[in-house]
């Protein structure tokens, strides 16, 4: 009949599941609309527009390519986030329009559908780990007071700490503004590589790349994670691993407390032997 394949036509099985963890745009890819309103359909200088009318009178046009086919019809009322042609929808634009959770909501249900088809029951848990990871970056809008500039991307830990310590300025009294953020979603092979552990990131791809980069900045992994702690065949940070640690970070603070003291009683010593000479 022509025209683009519907969603179930497109990708399936695992190439499909590739390309929802690699946050890929799909081929053909849904028109996602951006606005809520009435719909209108039009042509321009031959090609079709779904035209968006808003409660404010505003008008939106969504150019429709060739081969395309509509989901709505004239006259109907669109939301926000629903898609007016048929096909796969881009995460990119679930984030965008709906939000964090929607598009982690969008990404599990998706990669659950590939693997009911095939009769496969997995637990939500093991894709939101996932999931989760891709999610963990997020991009400065405005650095506010901060050290970061615009349009960098770090970590959702590093943001957290350091707007608290901003908030801890701004209640001392100064003019403080914290840092905004857009979220980001990242492919799992890129997410792999942003890591804070070079040594993790070396040992899944561009190694001689990851390896110069960390040398040239003189980064130090602070052997945190799983794989860096396997590669140098430590003992790793979880079960009985957690508590080796846990105990090796307590001596670590208690020898550095009694090193502080010692420093002290021996200056102490120190003044005490001048006064009785003097």
């Amino acid at each position: 009949t022509g025209g683009i394949a519907s969603a179930e036509d497109i990708t399936q099985g695992l190439p499909r599941v590739e390309e929802l963890f690699e946050s890929r745009r799909p081929k053909n890819a849904a028109i996602m609309a951006k606005h809520s309103g009435k719909t209108r359909i039009d042509e321009i200088k031959k090609t079709r527009h779904v035209i968006i009318t808003t409660a404010d009178g505003e008008e939106h046009p969504y150019p429709v390519p060739f081969g395309y086919k509509l989901k709505i019809q004239d006259g109907d009322f669109i939301e926000a986030g629903e898609t007016l042609t048929e096909g796969s929808v881009n995460p990119h634009d679930v984030l965008e329009v709906k939000g964090e959770e929607a598009v982690q909501n969008y990404i599990i249900a998706e990669v659950q559908k590939v693997y009911r088809l095939q009769g496969v029951d997995i637990n939500d848990k093991h894709i939101e780990v996932i999931v989760r990871q891709m999610m963990r970056k997020a991009r400065v809008t405005n650095p506010g007071s901060s050290y970061l500039l615009p349009g960098s991307v770090i970590d959702k830990n590093e943001l957290v700490k350091v707007n608290n310590e901003l908030e801890q300025r701004k209640e001392a009294g100064e003019q403080i503004e914290p840092v905004e953020c857009e979220a980001v979603l990242l492919g799992i092979t890129k997410a792999a590589l942003a890591t804070d552990s070079f040594m993790s990131a070396a040992s899944f791809q561009e190694t001689t790349r990851v390896l110069t980069d960390a040398a040239i900045h003189g980064k130090v992994d602070p052997l945190l994670g799983l794989k860096e702690n396997v590669i140098i065949g430590k003992l790793i940070p979880a079960g009985t691993g957690l508590e080796a640690m846990e105990k090796e970070k307590e001596e670590r603070e208690k020898a550095a407390e009694a090193g502080t003291e010692s420093e002290v009683n021996e200056s102490d010593s120190e003044e005490v032997g001048e006064t009785a000479q003097n």
